[in-house]
């Protein structure tokens, strides 16, 4: 569904001239932690904005153009295929998360979020005794 979503999304923002878009992701589950990717190349960490509420984990930022054609009167654009503008995407965690302890890097394009589990969401094992 998330790639009909994405098509219609690209087809219509495209067609309307905005630049609407969104931005590749994963989400994986490890033993202590939810870890969240997404790609976002050409974005710098400063044109990046993630919270977390209401256990929705957001992500939303601006991609520059990569010409500046409106204040330059010699460049004429061939070919316009790499999105830019402002992009969004969101993705509804458990509710067993440890929101304080959140965080975030940035490296090569990559945006990875760590989201650790609540102690009452981890797997323990049960001694039995007798």
């Amino acid at each position: 569904m998330l790639t009909l979503n994405r098509a219609f999304d690209q087809a219509f923002n495209g067609a309307q001239g905005s630049r609407v878009w969104v931005p590749a992701m994963d989400v994986a589950e490890r033993g202590d932690a939810y870890v969240v990717q997404a790609e976002l190349p050409g974005v710098s960490p400063e044109q990046v904005d993630v919270s977390f509420e209401q256990n929705v984990l957001t992500i939303r930022g601006t991609k520059p153009a990569s010409f500046d054609v409106a204040n330059d009167g010699e460049m004429r654009v061939f070919a316009a295929e790499r999105v830019h503008g402002t992009f969004e995407r969101a993705v509804r965690l458990p509710e067993f998360v440890n929101a304080d302890r959140i965080t975030a890097t940035f490296a090569n394009g990559l945006l990875t979020i760590t989201v650790p589990k609540a102690e009452a969401a981890q797997p323990r094992k049960i001694a039995i005794t007798g």
